[in-house]
């Protein structure tokens, strides 16, 4: 499955079990949205820290990451996407704990299809993200990833180094550690390696002062 487009209502279904995930993606195809399929909760994690989605449809009994930790871990980590647990798990207990674990609606299976539509609608309807942000004097397209700096010229970015920026331009002021710089930008790494190279990249690209480095502490987000 490729990335999702950028032009329709985009989609991440985290689903194990391979025929219902296949079937999930051609029946939001068919509705016009545009769907991607992780089928771990690792995999999950990865894609919804990293890329913009409008809805997450999430099973609970996921390999690697368990559903309702990945969405807390999602939202921990500042992931307001709105999310439907889509699970065997029926009980009004399961139904209370995923709702109050971050979850914006619940969705017994067996389900029927037009139900399950309609609540992706719903959340659709949530999601309204933002085409551009402005950071100082610049300018940040988050959909192209180009950043128009205050004298004019246009800079392109690439996937990590626009998500290296889109971190830091959150929270101005704030200083982000390395740890939590590899949690939102570098999931799959087991070292913060690669934070001083796409530190670097950002420089590089924006100017020397476009990251600041707090000694001992990490970064933030520095004049561009």
């Amino acid at each position: 499955m490729t990335d999702p487009a950028p032009d329709g209502p985009r989609l991440l279904v985290v689903e194990d079990d391979r025929p219902l995930g296949a079937l999930l993606l051609r029946m939001f195809a068919a509705q016009g949205y545009e769907a991607q399929l992780a089928e771990d909760g690792q995999r999950g994690l990865h894609l919804a820290l990293t890329r913009e989605y409008d809805v997450l449809v999430i099973d609970r009994g996921l390999p690697a990451i368990e559903g309702l930790d990945l969405l807390g871990r999602l939202r921990r980590s500042g992931v307001t996407t709105p999310a439907l647990i889509l699970t065997a798990l029926g009980t009004l207990a399961d139904r209370v704990s995923g709702l109050d674990g971050g979850a914006d609606d619940y969705l017994v299976k067996p389900f029927e299809v037009e139900e399950l539509m309609a609540r992706i609608r719903v959340l659709a309807r949530r999601r309204k993200p933002a085409p551009a942000v402005t950071i100082g004097r610049a300018g940040f397209d988050l959909i192209t990833r180009a950043v128009t700096l205050a004298d004019g010229s246009c800079v392109t970015l690439s996937g990590r180094e626009s998500d290296l920026l889109r971190l830091l331009a959150q929270d101005p002021a704030r200083v982000f550690t390395r740890d939590e710089i590899v949690t939102r930008v570098f999931p799959e790494s087991s070292t913060d390696s690669l934070v001083d190279t796409y530190v670097h990249y950002l420089r590089r690209k924006l100017g020397a002062d476009a990251v600041r480095t707090v000694r001992g502490v990490g970064y933030r987000l520095g004049a561009l």
